[in-house]
């Protein structure tokens, strides 16, 4: 009996795997999901950063044009995931808020990117069955109110270029 005992006890005092924190709080469940996202974009683990998304889902790229439904941002991005190599995102800082019934989150995330420097993600978030899942996510980059005039400039002039085309 007193292995029995021991065992009992290991259990009752033993802390959860690293890969599979506990979310205590719904703002723990929806920042794990993220991070989880996250993490599988640097793993270039496709099924698992698109699993986290609702089937209707809408991802907002830096490009005005990237207006993606999840299954055309999958497409996009498959050539990306498929060499091993998708993107890199950490999360510096999120805020994280949510509707009066607890089945919608919404968020906002300041992100360190090797790639792009600086960004900011924001995104919804809807419980399907119990498990978070991404419904829209917009990345964009901040640009610093007084840089604004030259790149409002720069984005004018590139976009009068493009209808010359």
């Amino acid at each position: 009996m007193p292995t029995a005992a021991l065992l009992c006890l290991a259990l009752l005092t033993a802390t959860p795997d690293a890969g599979t924190p506990a979310a205590s709080t719904p703002t723990a469940a929806v920042n794990t999901v993220l991070d989880d996202w996250h993490k599988a974009a640097a793993q270039a683990d496709e099924a698992r950063y698109f699993g986290h998304f609702t089937p209707d889902a809408v991802f907002l790229g830096t490009d005005a044009t990237e207006r993606w439904t999840r299954d055309e941002f999958r497409a996009w991005a498959r050539p990306y995931f498929s060499q091993g190599k998708a993107w890199s995102f950490t999360s510096v800082s999120r805020h994280v808020r949510f509707s009066k019934d607890g089945a919608v989150a919404w968020f906002d995330e300041a992100l360190s990117t090797p790639n792009m420097g600086p960004a900011r993600g924001s995104g919804v978030l809807v419980k399907d069955g119990g498990v978070w899942k991404l419904a829209q996510y917009n990345l964009s980059i901040p640009i610093p109110n007084e840089l604004m005039p030259d790149f409002k400039q720069r984005i004018e002039a590139h976009h009068k270029k493009q209808k010359g085309r």
